[in-house]
């Protein structure tokens, strides 16, 4: 048996600036940015460091992704609050940052056999043919993995990151039941 393992990847958060933001100024000053309105109305800006990507409405709402821990989710909405600032939009609020996603990978310690697994485990999709991995929600900590014969995982869904090694914990537990 191995270790175990797991490490946020990726954080997927939502905010609101609460105020309207001119997109089009914004996309034409500055150069980190894409708008292309007919195909969505939202405007994409890439932030260098941290490396994240955000997508701006002009209501305000910014989804961001791509920060691997909470300070850099706050230092990249930080950086987004300056760009605007730069075309005379002032933020006045502190933006309360809701998670939506969190996306980790990690390691069960130990090889599976995916299909006793796909038999033996409920709420499960494997299609060999189509993919390598097999597809477990485990409902009871409303996380979805990703499962590798390797024992490699990841794990989708979690809103924080002790919810991940909860759901980490779990999924071994199940995995040790089957392997009996």
């Amino acid at each position: 048996m191995g270790e175990k393992s797991i490490t946020v990847v990726n954080i997927v958060v939502s905010t609101s600036l609460e105020h309207d933001i001119p997109l089009e100024k914004m996309a034409a000053t500055l150069s980190n940015t894409e708008y292309n309105p007919e195909q969505f109305p939202g405007l994409v800006i890439r932030v260098k460091e941290p490396k994240t990507s955000a997508l701006v409405f002009s209501s305000g709402k910014v989804v961001c992704t791509g920060a691997k821990s909470m300070d850099k989710v706050e230092e990249s909405i930080k950086k987004i609050i300056k760009s605007l600032e730069k075309i005379g939009i002032k933020i006045k609020i502190k933006p309360v940052i809701k998670i939506q996603n969190i996306v980790a990978s990690g390691s069960v310690g130990m090889d599976l056999n995916l299909n006793v697994l796909a038999m033996k485990l409920g709420n499960v999709e494997y299609e060999p043919e189509q993919f390598p991995g097999l597809v477990y929600k485990l409902d009871e900590a409303k996380a979805t993995f990703l499962l590798f014969s390797n024992g490699k995982v990841v794990c989708t869904g979690t809103k924080s990151e002790e919810e991940v090694h909860a759901a980490l914990d779990l999924l071994i537990k199940n995995l040790k039941k089957i392997k009996g």
